[in-house]
């Protein structure tokens, strides 16, 4: 995936029912070669659907991306939280990382409200005792 198929993705996840000449227009390419190119998208996999749902590995995001540090509660084992994290709405990736922490959770919210759920849950759910929230404010692509 390049630049040009990021900058599609942008473009479609801020409307997705844009049509080929449109989206071509705002990426520079003919309609073809934007029709072209997210048919390929779909068949890769990037784009599963018109509902705004975006593969967060590829490098694009809709509302939040989250990073959150998780210690686990002395009662919880990592087989119990893992099992439990991985059934959470919103959870991309979990990481068992050293250091001052048990895991590092990569996750997407909708919005403030949905993270402040999703914290909750892991809490609740998953046997969080502690956790420290960094929310991703740009990210640079990667070459």
């Amino acid at each position: 995936m390049d630049r040009l198929d990021r900058e599609i993705l942008g473009v479609l996840q801020e409307d997705a029912r844009i049509s080929y000449r449109d989206l071509g227009a705002r990426v520079g390419l003919s309609a073809n070669a934007a029709s072209d190119r997210v048919g390929r998208l779909r068949r890769d996999g990037v784009i599963r659907g018109f509902t705004v749902i975006v593969d967060p590995a590829a490098g694009t995001r809709t509302g939040l991306v989250v990073f959150i540090d998780v210690t686990l509660r002395m009662d919880t084992t990592n087989e119990v939280f893992e099992r439990a994290v991985l059934t959470l709405p919103g959870i991309t990736e979990v990481v068992h990382v050293t250091g001052g922490h048990d895991y590092l959770v990569r996750a997407t919210a909708a919005d403030t409200a949905s993270l402040d759920a999703l914290l909750r849950r892991l809490r609740r759910d998953a046997g969080v005792a502690h956790s420290n929230t960094r929310v991703a404010l740009r990210a640079a692509p990667a070459s």
